[in-house]
C-alpha cells in the first residue's frame, strides 16, 4: 500500500502473537497485489479498457460493490474510476503546476462510476467507456485492514488494532479496558468520545497531507473532486467511525470532497459517526 502498517495485539504468548502477525501481514501483501494501482500484474491493472469483461477476484468485487454504493450515495463525490485524474495530478505535483485544461478535460472524459459494471455471477468487471482505469486509494486500505483483522481473529487474537495512513481498525478492547484510546483532536465532542473507546469498529481520516501543489496562492490537495477534476482546496479534516472499514474509508474521502455532510447523507449511513473539522 506504499506506507507503513502497524499491528497492536494481545496474545497468550509471543509465539502465538508472531504467528498471527505473520499471517496478517501475508494477507495484507496478498490483497495489495490484487488492488494496487502501481503493480502491473494486479487485478486493478489487468482490467481491460476496451469494454470487455475481465475475471477478477472475489475480494476486488467486494471492494467495488462498496465503492459504487458510496459513489451512488454521494452523487459521485467518491469515484473508484478516478485513476486518469490521479495520474494527471501526480504529474502536476511533480512539475509544480496545474494540469493543462485540455489534458484535464480528456482525463475527466475517462472517469465515471456509472460506466463501471460488475457481474457477480461471472466474477467479472468491465468498463463501458474506453480508456478508463481504477484507483482504489480511497477505499482499499480500509478493506485490507479489516480483512487482516479477520485473519488475526482466525489465529485466536480478538484484541487487536491495525493502523495504516490514517485508517484504524479495532477489534475487541484491550484487557481490562472498555476500548482502544484514539486521540481525535479537533473532532467534535461526540466523535472524540467514541474514538476514545473504539472497539470492533473502524476509524478513517481524510484531509490535507504533504501531497499537494501550490499555484497562484491556492493549495490543491492530492484528494481530487471527480466531478470537477480539480484537487480539493478546502482545508478540512474528515473523520468517520463505522463498523465497516472500507465504507468508512470511502465515506471519509467523499465528505472531504464535499466539505460537509448533510442530513440526507447521514440518513444513508445511519451507523456511521462523522466529524468535519476546519483547520
Amino acid at each position: 500500500m506504499g506506507l507503513p502498517v502497524r499491528l497492536h495485539l494481545y496474545a497468550a504468548d509471543e509465539q502465538i502473537a508472531r504467528a498471527a502477525a505473520t499471517a496478517a501481514f501475508a494477507r495484507i501483501a496478498e490483497l495489495d497485489r490484487m488492488m494496487s494501482d502501481y503493480r502491473p500484474d494486479s487485478d486493478v491493472r489487468r482490467l481491460s479498457s476496451d469494454g470487455t469483461w475481465t475475471a477478477v477476484s472475489v475480494e476486488l468485487i467486494a471492494v467495488l460493490r462498496c465503492a459504487l454504493a458510496v459513489a451512488r450515495a454521494t452523487d459521485g463525490a467518491f469515484d473508484p474510476t478516478i485513476a486518469p485524474l490521479v495520474a494527471l495530478w501526480r504529474d502536476a505535483r511533480r512539475l509544480q503546476r496545474l494540469p493543462d485544461r485540455a489534458d484535464l478535460d480528456a482525463a475527466r472524459a475517462r472517469v465515471g462510476w456509472r460506466h463501471l459494471q460488475i457481474d457477480g455471477r461471472r466474477g467479472a468487471v468491465r468498463f463501458t467507456r474506453r480508456g478508463m482505469r481504477l484507483d482504489l486509494g480511497g477505499i482499499a486500505k480500509g478493506y485490507i485492514l479489516q480483512d487482516a483483522l479477520r485473519v488475526l481473529r482466525g489465529h485466536g487474537i480478538a484484541s487487536a488494532l491495525l493502523e495504516a495512513g490514517g485508517d484504524i481498525v479495532a477489534g475487541d478492547a484491550p484487557p481490562e479496558r472498555d476500548g482502544w484510546t484514539i486521540d481525535a483532536g479537533g473532532a467534535d465532542a461526540d466523535f472524540a468520545a467514541r474514538a476514545a473507546r473504539l472497539r470492533n469498529a473502524a476509524l478513517a481520516t481524510s484531509g490535507p497531507t504533504a501531497q499537494y501543489v501550490d499555484v497562484d496562492g491556492a493549495r490543491y490537495s492530492h484528494v481530487i473532486d471527480p466531478r470537477t477534476g480539480y484537487g480539493v482546496t478546502r482545508d478540512v479534516v474528515v473523520r468517520v467511525i463505522a463498523s465497516d472499514a472500507a465504507m468508512a474509508d470511502a465515506l471519509a474521502t467523499a465528505v472531504g470532497v464535499m466539505g460537509s455532510i448533510d442530513a440526507r447523507l447521514r440518513s444513508r449511513f445511519p451507523g456511521a459517526t462523522v466529524s468535519v473539522a476546519r483547520r
